[in-house]
Formats: C-alpha cells, sequence, structure tokens
C-alpha cells in the first residue's frame, strides 16, 4: 500500500487549492519531458469500466492555432450579445482564452466506442464516459499546477468546427480544449473571476446535504448572473 508523508499530503492539497485557470502565458517552451509527464499523469486518471475514453490531441501549429483562435473569437462575440449591461461591458473586458499565446494546445477527445456497449458500470449512466474524460483533464492540470505550468480551458467553441479542424472523428466528441503554458505573471492568488468580480466562490457548507436534499441549502444565484435577453 502506498503510502503519504504529512508533506506529501499537503503538497496534494496545495496543487488542488493553488490552481487556477490561466489565461495569459508567456511564450517559454514547455519542456518535452515535462509534457510527456503532464499527459501521463492524464493518462492515469480513474475511469468508469477502466474504459479510458479519452485521446490527447496536441497542438503545437501557430497556422492551426489561428483557425481555432478565430472560431473562439466568433463563439465569445455571440456570447457577449447575451448579456445586458453592465454585465455585457463586464464580459467584454475579460480574456477568455490564450489559443494563440500558449505554446501548447491540448484537445481532450472522448470516444464513446472505446469497449462499448459492454463497458462495466455504464449500463445506466452512458455519460460517464464523458465524466471520466473530465477527470483526465483534472489530473493534467494539478499535474501541470505542481510543474508550474497554467493551463486555461477554452469552452467558448463550436466542437462540430473544432472536430473539422483537427480531422477528430464524427463519432469522438470533444470535451476539452486547454491552452497550456508558463503564465506571463504567475498564478494568481485567486480564481480570476473571482478576482475581476464576476462571480465570488460559493460557501462551501451550502452544498452539503446529509442523507437528502435540503433545498433550504441551495445557493441563490446572484441576481447578475442571469441578466441576459430574451431570445
Amino acid at each position: 500500500m502506498v503510502e503519504f508523508s504529512s508533506s506529501e499530503r499537503e503538497a496534494i492539497y496545495k496543487a488542488i487549492y493553488a490552481r487556477r485557470d490561466i489565461r495569459r502565458f508567456s511564450g517559454e517552451p514547455i519542456p518535452d519531458a515535462v509534457l510527456s509527464r503532464l499527459l501521463d499523469a492524464a493518462h492515469h486518471a480513474p475511469s468508469v469500466g477502466f474504459s479510458q475514453p479519452w485521446d490527447f490531441v496536441v497542438v503545437r501549429d501557430d497556422g492551426t492555432k489561428a483557425e481555432i483562435a478565430s472560431i473562439a473569437e466568433r463563439a465569445i462575440a455571440a456570447a457577449r450579445e447575451g448579456y445586458r449591461e453592465p454585465r455585457k461591458s463586464d464580459f467584454g473586458r475579460l480574456k477568455l482564452e490564450g489559443i494563440t499565446d500558449a505554446p501548447v494546445n491540448i484537445c481532450v477527445t472522448c470516444d464513446p466506442t472505446r469497449d462499448a456497449p459492454h463497458v462495466l458500470g455504464r449500463n445506466t449512466m452512458q455519460e460517464t464516459d464523458v465524466y471520466s474524460t473530465c477527470l483526465a483533464v483534472q489530473n493534467l492540470w494539478l499535474a501541470a499546477r505542481a510543474e508550474g505550468v497554467g493551463v486555461g480551458w477554452v469552452s467558448f467553441l463550436y466542437p462540430h468546427e473544432l472536430r473539422d479542424v483537427l480531422d477528430v472523428p464524427p463519432h469522438v466528441r470533444p470535451v476539452a480544449y486547454l491552452c497550456v503554458g508558463y503564465p506571463e505573471d504567475g498564478f494568481p492568488r485567486e480564481p480570476v473571476l473571482q478576482r475581476e468580480g464576476w462571480r465570488e466562490r460559493i460557501d462551501g457548507d451550502e452544498l452539503i446535504h446529509e442523507g437528502r436534499w435540503n433545498p433550504d441549502k441551495t445557493p441563490e444565484t446572484p441576481p447578475q448572473s442571469h441578466s441576459r435577453t430574451s431570445d
């Protein structure tokens, strides 16, 4: 059995609490050995039925990154139009991706056909393949933080266009598009969106239910978070 010393336990929690979504990168290249360790950490994530449904498309080419950045720009512009002022202006001031700035991009995908249809544990919850892929993302992210490498998850993308640019097969689902590199300004003490006043961290005690769901403990959504225009 693997045992952890107190300092090793502290290091794990330190990585968890110090992890941040990084969007500004220095441009310094990531050594191949470091990148290999990050990808190996991702591959050692837990997965339902040991299905390991993930693949990792490593993007270094500037032209490819520019194509994907163009998709993100359109998606961000469309999302901005969904807010009313002053939230709309607040949105416009946020830096939401660092695709062309990061030396490496990684698209993490999920293959729902891997070992299907007999993946142990997916009989009643088919989405567990995606959940497992998200665990691979988290493993990579925490390992990166321990290595001093920043990661930013770009969710403002159109999956079908991303699939086309990267030649991802039609049945494979892009789950996460990550910008990976050394931070330009280090790691902030608090999440960027919290620092910018976009959203506060919810009190964790409000999210813990004992035995059964307690509707009185459900945190309220701040009014500014749903100041969207009607469709």
